[in-house]
């Protein structure tokens, strides 16, 4: 009832300022790596100052950034092209500002477009992925922010770890092995991002590949960070995943390197003029 009285920009500041002091979860992450990059996409949107921001999820997953920011009050529409992950998604949410589709973004209708664009850690999995960031371009708004995560295709999780990893599925013997010790040391095999099938990473950039792909595309670099270094790495893993302050030294420390030694980019763009 007292949001009624209160215009919506000033409703919207106070919002603001409010979630500057102090970061309120409301999703599933509980790894500083996942948390540092919801940040970002909520404060990239924060940044807009638009009462009554829309925004796209793409390849949603689970809806775990979908609903932190439907918690904040935007229209959400969340969106993924796998039926089990739509279908956790809608378990799971519980605001009515918030939809999940199980439809692919090139099935959007571009007659509505949207104040954010969310692609987070989707890009790598996709094949051809210049005709999907052409499709969200067409789908943002003038004004609007596109915000796109990756993996750092060689960085140290995608060198040390994925590229090996995605090898050794080749061989089911070798794998079995792997997956077996995976499992003795704690690792759970799975993600509490997507239930989707397929999760394997076909794509590996560098800054350089990733700014030319959305660049070619009609986009404007606004920001490029790094997400976290080595904690999400063997060995170093085993000991963080149990120890969050090393996680949040980790994530700090990639803060103060060069890009190029971060395990992931994260980065907005706006549309040229």
């Amino acid at each position: 009832m007292m949001n009624s009285f209160i215009p919506p920009i000033l409703l919207l500041k106070i919002r603001t300022k409010y979630i500057s002091m102090e970061f309120i979860n409301k999703t599933s992450y509980t790894r500083e790596e996942d948390l540092k990059r919801l940040k970002f996409i909520q404060s990239s949107i924060l940044n807009l100052n638009n009462p009554s921001t829309t925004v796209l999820d793409v390849g949603c997953g689970n809806g775990n950034n979908s609903r932190q920011l439907a918690s904040l009050g935007f229209e959400v529409l969340g969106i993924d092209i796998s039926n089990s992950t739509i279908n956790e998604a809608n378990r799971l949410n519980t605001y009515a500002n918030l939809k999940f589709e199980c439809i692919a973004a090139e099935k959007l209708s571009i007659v509505n477009k949207f104040d954010a664009i969310i692609c987070c850690e989707v890009v790598e999995h996709i094949h051809q992925p210049a005709p999907v960031i052409q499709t969200l371009t067409n789908l943002l708004k003038k004004d609007g922010v596109l915000i796109v995560t990756v993996p750092n295709g060689y960085g140290p999780r995608e060198v040390i770890m994925t590229k090996p990893m995605q090898a050794a599925m080749k061989n089911k013997f070798t794998w079995s092995i792997i997956a077996g010790a995976k499992k003795l040391l704690g690792f759970k095999g799975s993600t509490i991002q997507s239930e989707a099938e397929d999760l394997m990473h076909v794509q590996f950039f560098t800054k350089k590949s990733l700014i030319k792909l959305l660049q070619n595309q009609g986009l404007v670099l606004q920001k490029f960070k790094p997400t976290n270094f080595m904690e999400s790495v063997l060995p170093f893993s085993i000991v963080a995943n149990r120890v969050n302050a090393l996680q949040k030294f980790d994530n700090w420390l990639a803060d103060q390197l060069p890009i190029s030694f971060s395990s992931g980019f994260m980065t907005t763009w706006k549309l040229k003029d």
